[in-house]
């Protein structure tokens, strides 16, 4: 019995998340997180343009919530739009914005391209565009874009890379976008992170300190080698020089 109430927990939450990605697709809808508290469920909504998701005087928020409550059943539901910091970092918001450049007629390899130059620049470590569909004649076909670093398999792929699908009607038939974006802030688990070289002060046998040279500390010491060797060559010159004095007065005597 646990198993179908997860079963049908899970299948709630993707009819809720259909039904906003419908009725906020002009806001941006950039996903939704469902959350039980004890005063009811809350439904953080994350949208690219929150003030089209509220509405003018909150008519939409209104709207929605009567919906959630009345054909999805959730316990006294309330809604908290939340704005994307960084919409070029969200696959769901960049999904939508090439299905409705498709939709105007622009050339998909035109359209994926740009849109990837626009998720890098925003700092991703990753990105996978594959469209698919009849993208290129009557028969249909996959085309995928990837630039970056980007998990392929494991849970690393699961954890770290979030993902964003889309669909868009064209005269062919439907084509299908899905993003792939691994955020900048990820750190995987096989990173490896080199320490810098330690100092020690070592006195009758004894480690007496022990600390980081910093980058700057070694081209310091670095310079210092430099400016010794230098006074060396200075040293040998002058006597040099003094050699040849010796010899040139001798030479007059």
């Amino acid at each position: 019995m646990i198993e179908k109430d997860f079963v049908t927990e899970g299948l709630k939450r993707t009819r809720i998340d259909e039904y906003l990605e419908k009725e906020l697709e002009r806001a941006g809808y950039g996903g939704m997180d469902v959350q039980i508290t004890p005063l009811g469920t809350m439904v953080v909504v994350y949208a690219e343009r929150p003030g089209m998701v509220i509405g003018r005087g909150g008519k939409n928020v209104r709207a929605i919530t009567n919906t959630l409550k009345n054909e999805f059943g959730l316990d006294n539901p309330q809604i908290e739009v939340k704005e994307v910091d960084v919409p070029e970092l969200n696959p769901k918001i960049m999904a939508y914005k090439i299905a409705n450049m498709l939709q105007r007629g622009m050339h998909f390899r035109r359209v994926a391209y740009s849109t990837i130059r626009r998720i890098m620049g925003a700092g991703a470590q990753g990105v996978e565009v594959t469209i698919s569909g009849k993208i290129r004649g009557s028969r249909s076909a996959v085309a995928k874009f990837v630039e970056g670093y980007i998990k392929k398999c494991g849970e690393p792929s699961i954890r770290f890379v979030e993902e964003g699908f889309a669909t868009v009607q064209l005269k062919p038939g439907v084509l299908g976008i899905y993003v792939r974006i691994m955020p900048p802030e990820t750190v995987l688990p096989d990173s490896v992170e080199i320490l810098p070289p330690k100092m020690e002060v070592i006195e009758d046998g004894e480690v007496v300190e022990s600390e980081e040279l910093a980058e700057d500390e070694e081209i310091i010491e670095d310079e210092i080698v430099e400016e010794v060797e230098d006074l060396d060559e200075l040293e040998e010159i002058e006597d040099l020089e003094e050699v040849e004095e010796d010899l040139e007065e001798n030479e007059d005597n």
